[in-house]
């Protein structure tokens, strides 16, 4: 089965090494991009996403606050929040945010074990 990923990130860059990614493991899923929370939201809104990979550093609102957002709009959405900022702090919010971290630079190891248990999880709540 396919999936919508919604990338979230300011960085073209990042946005393209994410998509890279996502393309080689699964070049089924459909992808939209957005370089901030507001113009994710407003995807979210129009057409319903399966998983979200979200930045941790944007400009306005950062990649927490948007993963609370997400989870709160829907919470059968996977979220990932992405980021060089490796601190325990940072981990442990996301996790209460309902997120997964996922450390830069993105690997695509850590993208297919974050991404299995996502379509696991999106299965069950499918039924």
């Amino acid at each position: 089965m396919a999936y919508k990923v919604l990338i979230v990130d300011d960085s073209k860059l990042a946005r393209m090494a994410v998509a890279k990614a996502l393309n080689n493991l699964h070049p089924d899923w459909t992808r939209i991009e957005a370089t901030n929370a507001d113009e994710a939201m407003a995807l979210a809104r129009q057409s319903p996403v399966d998983v979200a990979l979200l930045d941790f550093n944007m400009p306005g609102r950062d990649g927490l606050s948007l993963a609370a957002e997400i989870r709160d709009f829907d919470p059968r959405i996977a979220v990932a929040l992405i980021s060089a900022n490796v601190q325990a702090e940072i981990v442990a919010r996301a996790t209460e945010a309902g997120a997964q971290f996922l450390p830069k630079p993105l690997t695509e190891q850590a993208l297919s074990g974050f991404l299995a248990e996502a379509v696991h999880r999106l299965k069950a709540a499918r039924g």
